[in-house]
């Protein structure tokens, strides 16, 4: 069981099923939340249709599950559905600019379906839905190789190994600590039923990822340098949330700054490095 469910585990109206969402789940449930999809360049690409038939099989069955027992449901889409936009910061009324053939296109064009799904259901069935567009996230219990930049860089400048920056380290991101996201999330399913997104959730500060690597380097004390690679295709140069909506609608805007968010995910990985090194000596 992942250590982040462990306090639950004793909990008398807490129940841990596994199952994979291609395919139909029968349960009693008032709300769902649809986060699954692996969500790293790494995982996602490892295996493509895995991941395409994971966000469109199911935005099949969990509304299909919402319809059938009546209940509010939460999908997580992502700022992918804006591909390298054109916009700049992007709002929610933007189209987006994706590629359907490219090595991102099962999560990109993935999560666009999956929205198509949910509105779909909303408008022919009545169903409560609620769509969040989740820009960049992190914070602690990050998987240590999941491909993400923060997670790669702290790990990278830990180690002291070369912190590796995809591109010249121009593009941008904007980062969102996870404890802010999880307010967001517990704020939109709290809603009128009538606000049914998309909203975009994320934190509006931008950096580069230049910026990043040396912040990331200054906070762990590292003597890593940075070297740079060539940049994946239809990599976007930029990506910063508009979250006007999120404020209006919500009263919801981030609380915690980059560094400080930072500093708790590199305590976290820090200690995660010490105990995996401690049982390799043992």
């Amino acid at each position: 069981m992942p250590d982040q469910l462990k306090a639950l585990s004793g909990l008398s109206y807490f129940e841990l099923m596994r199952h994979d969402i291609t395919f139909p789940l029968y349960v009693e449930v008032d709300e769902i939340c649809n986060l699954a999809c692996p969500a790293s360049p790494i995982h996602y690409q490892s295996d493509p249709v895995q991941t395409t038939k994971t966000s469109v099989h199911g935005a099949i069955n969990m509304p299909g599950l919402a319809r059938r027992v009546k209940a509010k449901i939460f999908q997580a889409s992502a700022s992918e559905v804006y591909g390298d936009p054109h916009i700049h910061p992007q709002t929610e009324s933007y189209r987006g600019n994706v590629s359907c053939i490219g090595l991102r296109s099962c999560y990109d064009e993935g999560k666009r379906c999956a929205e198509t799904l949910f509105f779909d259901y909303h408008r022919q069935h009545g169903l409560n839905i609620k769509v969040a567009r989740i820009f960049n996230t992190y914070g602690p219990h990050m998987h240590p190789d999941d491909g993400r930049v923060v997670s790669n860089f702290i790990i990278q400048a830990l180690r002291g190994d070369p912190v590796t920056i995809y591109g010249d380290g121009s593009q941008t991101r904007s980062f969102c600590y996870v404890d802010d996201l999880t307010e967001a999330f517990i704020r939109f399913m709290d809603s009128p039923d009538d606000f049914t997104g998309p909203v975009n959730l994320g934190n509006p500060r931008e950096f580069t990822i230049l910026e990043l690597a040396e912040k990331i380097i200054r906070l762990t004390g590292s003597c890593s340098e940075i070297v740079f690679s060539s940049l994946p295709s239809d990599d976007p140069k930029q990506r910063q949330p508009d979250i006007r909506l999120a404020k209006e609608k919500l009263g919801w805007e981030p609380e915690i700054p980059l560094e400080e968010g930072l500093r708790r995910t590199i305590k976290y990985f820090d200690a995660l490095l010490a105990k995996n090194k401690t049982g390799l000596k043992n």
